[in-house]
């Protein structure tokens, strides 16, 4: 395999990366392929049966569930940025990856992290409306306002990430660099960089620790005044009804806060291990395939809807069948 490089100052540029991967026997490299590219599969089902549910039914035509639409449109996005590259390289001996091709999976990676951080911030300012001030909640929560907190999240997601790209991009990589990992990332190009990325380093830090810790504080606020104002119903069945319509949302805010708190506010230091590479696979993989179930199982609604957009597609199908036949 031959890699292009340019001469730049005595010094080769690369124009290709080397991701790494799972280094592991063909076998299991067939194994790994077939249990990702399930995965893969029904993550994108289940979040666009979400996404038809919530635009064909009316009775999801409320603020909870735009956002949540929004969430699984962002999720079939995110897993798509990393799952196509990385099912390819299980069946390929060249692992490379051009430059401009890292560059952009990592540009619109890191959007659609910044994005769902921001989204879920949203969503516990959401039901904290709901909850503790139910009287208002429909003069609160208009749908201009959704829009507008929705166009925001993916307006900081794109900026953020543009901010990094542009220190991140213009480090010098030398030579062929061999990547521990399955995509690019922020922390293992931050390490293969052959000139001083301290300012790099510093930068993405600062705009990880913004978009990570304010928008944590707006849920830890949201669903602290939550918890008080629910332990202040007087019946246990109005308190669980209250908790029931968050903890869906509470669930998948903790999975995806713990796999990428630590990852993501000090990156460089975590990619010393190589347990970043699973910490990796829980928030890239694991994670965008349970928040949908999450979601069905501990919601009424969506899985009412769900059951009637399944049937009137079968319905639809089965009635083409028989007007074709």
């Amino acid at each position: 395999m031959i890699i292009g490089v340019l001469e730049v100052d005595n010094l080769t540029a690369t124009t290709h990366f080397i991701l790494l991967g799972f280094p592991t026997r063909p076998s299991f490299q067939l194994v790994l392929f077939s249990v990702f590219l399930t995965t893969y599969l029904l993550t994108l089902v289940e979040n666009l049966l979400i996404i038809l549910a919530v635009r064909g039914n009316r009775q999801l035509h409320k603020p909870m569930y735009f956002f949540l639409s929004h969430l699984s449109f962002l999720e079939m996005w995110y897993v798509t940025v990393i799952s196509p590259k990385m099912l390819a390289d299980f069946l390929s001996q060249d692992k490379s990856i051009s430059f401009n091709g890292c560059m952009t999976q990592l540009y619109f990676f890191v959007t659609f992290v910044c994005t769902e951080y921001i989204l879920l911030a949203v969503m516990a300012f959401d039901r904290y409306i709901a909850i503790c001030n139910p009287l208002r909640y429909p003069i609160i929560m208009t749908s201009q306002l959704c829009g507008v907190l929705a166009g925001g999240c993916w307006f900081c997601g794109l900026i953020t990430a543009m901010i990094k790209m542009v220190f991140i991009a213009r480090l010098r990589y030398c030579g062929t660099p061999r990547i521990n990992h399955y995509f690019c990332d922020i922390s293992p190009l931050l390490n293969v960089a052959c000139e001083d990325s301290a300012q790099a380093e510093l930068v993405d830090f600062f705009l990880a620790l913004m978009v990570i810790a304010v928008p944590l504080c707006v849920v830890v606020a949201s669903y602290a005044t939550i918890l008080t104002t629910i332990l202040k119903i007087p019946s246990a069945q109005g308190r669980k009804k209250a908790f029931s319509t968050c903890a869906s949302h509470l669930t998948v805010v903790t999975l995806f806060y713990s796999t990428t708190l630590f990852t993501y506010a000090r990156p460089k230091l975590m990619y010393a291990y190589n347990s970043n590479k699973v910490v990796s696979v829980l928030y890239t993989v694991i994670v965008p395939l349970l928040n949908p179930i999450i979601y069905c199982l501990r919601n009424r609604e969506v899985k009412a809807a769900l059951k009637k957009t399944v049937l009137r597609n079968r319905s639809g199908s089965r009635g083409d069948e028989e007007f074709s036949s």
